[in-house]
């Protein structure tokens, strides 16, 4: 059994995004806004893998989210290019992301996942007459940032040693 759960645990912990992203603790948050979740499993799974990989993830993390949520707009397009992102600092490459780097790159993640989502809030409604009603939106995504990047040490780096099997990948070096 434990060898199942060490080997599979990148798969089974995805399982759990959905349950995160819509559940999460109310103490995490700032004015009633949390981190994007979704990039926290994603940046290391995507470091490990590679870019194509991470935008095949990226879309089916994007359709799962997209499938519960009640909004009429996609997190495809953020997730994916994310994803995508993400993968180019890959081990393979030996590119090696230090432990607060990985605040940093979930950050500017956060943001392109956020304004993602705005824009297609104000294409769907640029015919109103009242553009500052979505100003407060900025607001959100400035502090879904914040939160996204502070966070991203603590999990995205014990989630990389946990998804990370050098004998699975021999031929990596970490």
């Amino acid at each position: 059994m434990d060898k199942f759960l060490n080997n599979n645990f990148s798969l089974i912990s995805f399982l759990f995004i959905p349950t995160i992203f819509f559940w999460y603790p109310d103490w995490i948050g700032i004015l009633g806004i949390q981190p994007y979740w979704p990039l926290f499993w994603l940046l290391p799974w995507a470091m490990i893998y590679g870019s194509a990989n991470g935008l095949i993830i990226g879309l089916f993390l994007g359709l799962i989210l997209d499938s519960i949520s009640l909004g009429s707009y996609s997190h495809i397009p953020g997730l994916i290019m994310c994803g995508i992102w993400f993968g180019k600092f890959s081990i393979k490459d030996k590119v090696f992301v230090e432990h607060y780097r990985y605040g940093l790159i979930c950050s500017i993640g956060s943001f392109l996942c956020g304004t993602s989502y705005f824009l297609q809030v104000l294409l769907k409604h640029a015919h109103d007459t009242n553009f500052a009603i979505y100003l407060p939106s900025i607001k959100n995504i400035l502090v879904q940032v914040f939160l996204t990047g502070l966070l991203a040490p603590l999990i995205c780096s014990q989630l990389l040693r946990l998804f990370y099997n050098p004998k699975k990948n021999s031929s990596n070096s970490f």
